[in-house]
């Protein structure tokens, strides 16, 4: 975590920026890294760095002892036992990320918005529908998509139904794990490169920034390794990076060491 705060991009605390939940010392957030990977510990490690520290909700209560039975109960127990826990670990930027496409996505994000995390980061679906806040509440939306044309639709409902926008977008690339929106011929075949969907989506959003006289962070995520990777991405006009793999193997990480081990043993032909 060192490594990134130093060769990310910094963001002065004296700037006049709209969002002070984007505000971190590295621009960088863990991404979600669902069934009990990150969790607490990973979380509030790297808000502790200055980054954006994201619990995953997806299977969170897998731990709990009735589980098998009662899963959705048990699944908001642990997301409230763990957003608690990192917020007793660390004073920092604290997230959760839901995936649309899980039978108890309303259940989790209520939970999320009722603990005021600082922000939530939505994948697996357009997100459309934006929910009814609890009072005093304050957490920020982050859509994740795949294409620029994507972020237009949902940012043009947003703007047409609510008068606002989500507060960023993640753009997930051909490289990234988990539920991204691209075809098997398209994972199998010419890809095109994340750089080329950031500076799309950067262009796509651009209309409602001036429209609400607002900055939207855009955020890269997929195949994102290394330092080099990093301002790379920010170069083509990334404001961050979101990591999940980089960070498995680290100390901080909730999986157990076994888990751990085995992504450290595995050949590169293993990981297509």
């Amino acid at each position: 975590m060192i490594l990134i705060s130093i060769i990310s991009k910094r963001l002065d605390r004296n700037e006049n920026i709209k969002y002070r939940w984007f505000n971190p010392k590295a621009t960088h957030h863990t991404r979600g890294n669902g069934i009990c990977v990150s969790l607490s510990g990973l979380a509030s490690a790297v808000a502790n760095e200055g980054g954006i520290g994201v619990i995953s909700a997806v299977g969170i209560g897998m731990l709990e002892p009735n589980y098998r039975k009662k899963f959705r109960q048990s699944n908001k127990i642990a997301l409230t036992k763990e957003i608690r826990k990192a917020r007793e670990k660390s004073d920092g930027i604290i997230g959760v990320n839901i995936m649309m496409a899980i039978t108890d996505f309303d259940d989790l994000l209520q939970i999320a918005l009722e603990e005021n995390v600082d922000v939530v980061f939505i994948g697996a679906g357009l997100f459309l529908k934006k929910p009814e806040m609890p009072e005093g509440c304050t957490t920020k939306f982050v859509p994740k998509v795949s294409t620029a044309r994507a972020a237009q639709v949902m940012f043009r409902y947003w703007a047409s139904k609510y008068n606002r926008v989500p507060d960023s977008v993640v753009v997930e690339g051909p490289k990234c794990g988990g539920h991204v929106g691209f075809k098997k011929e398209e994972l199998l075949g010419d890809q095109k490169p994340l750089q080329q969907l950031i500076k799309e989506t950067v262009a796509a959003i651009k209309p409602f920034e001036e429209q609400f006289n607002i900055e939207i962070p855009v955020i890269a995520a997929g195949g994102i390794y290394t330092g080099s990777d990093m301002y790379e991405i920010m170069e083509a006009g990334a404001s961050a990076v979101k990591m999940g793999t980089r960070f498995v193997t680290t100390h901080e990480c909730d999986v157990s060491d076994e888990f751990k081990q085995n992504y450290i043993v595995l050949q590169l032909r293993t990981l297509h």
